[in-house]
């Protein structure tokens, strides 16, 4: 194996194991839901390896265990996954080189992917490093999401908690964000908008609440920016 492939492997199973423990229990509580729902085991590698949207797997497991309408499914995957528009407009897809290995980055953008190359310390990341480290991730995922299935008799049913496992990991990266780029203005605009959107909109509160925060997040910038070229003037 080359010596530079071999640093990038290294580097990138590093930078991905703080999310990896993370992620591979919240795929083993997903491979137990599955088998806890009355599908067979492999249905949690089929969903976790082919479908790989975290957070959705688990709606999209009472979907189809509820045989619900095309339409139905579109519209939750489109609302829930909606976040990635704007994870596509700072990830550094464009340092990775190669129409498959570009295919497959876009594909596996997940949460974790995006809080670790959004860290000021992997500006510098070379292409090869941030597609090992998305391949590591969808490994902690379908590998915990396979051993949660193979494993599921052992889990009591109606276990509770679970399901919390998605939030618990999300609280986790924020906290991790927010330590790293320390400052209460944006947690607090985030804050603001998830209320004012699950005041206004509870139906459909992750979509509006992103959407809402980012029409903020872009007037807040155009505002510093006026203020910038107001001082240099």
């Amino acid at each position: 194996m080359p010596r530079q492939l071999r640093a990038d492997l290294s580097r990138a199973l590093a930078d991905s194991g703080s999310v990896g423990l993370g992620a591979f229990p919240m795929g083993v509580a997903f491979g137990v839901l599955v088998v806890h729902s009355g599908l067979d085991w492999w249905w949690a590698s089929v969903f976790s390896g082919l479908i790989y949207a975290g957070s959705l797997e688990f709606l999209l497991l009472g979907l189809v265990l509820a045989a619900a309408p095309l339409g139905q499914v579109a519209l939750t995957a489109f609302t829930v996954n909606f976040r990635h528009v704007f994870y596509a407009l700072s990830f550094p897809l464009h340092r990775v080189r190669g129409r498959a290995a570009r295919a497959y980055s876009t594909f596996a953008l997940s949460d974790e992917a995006y809080a670790v190359t959004a860290h000021p310390a992997a500006q510098s990341y070379p292409g090869r490093r941030v597609l090992w480290l998305q391949v590591f991730i969808h490994l902690y995922w379908a590998g915990g999401a396979t051993t949660g299935a193979l494993l599921g008799a052992a889990v009591p049913a109606g276990a509770e908690g679970l399901d919390f496992a998605v939030t618990a990991l999300f609280t986790v990266l924020a906290l991790d964000a927010l330590r790293d780029r320390p400052g209460r203005a944006v947690p607090a605009l985030a804050l603001g908008c998830a209320l004012a959107a699950r005041l206004a909109v509870p139906g459909g509160q992750l979509f509006a609440a992103f959407v809402l925060f980012a029409a903020v997040l872009l007037a807040r910038y155009a505002l510093v920016r006026r203020r910038e070229a107001g001082a240099r003037v």
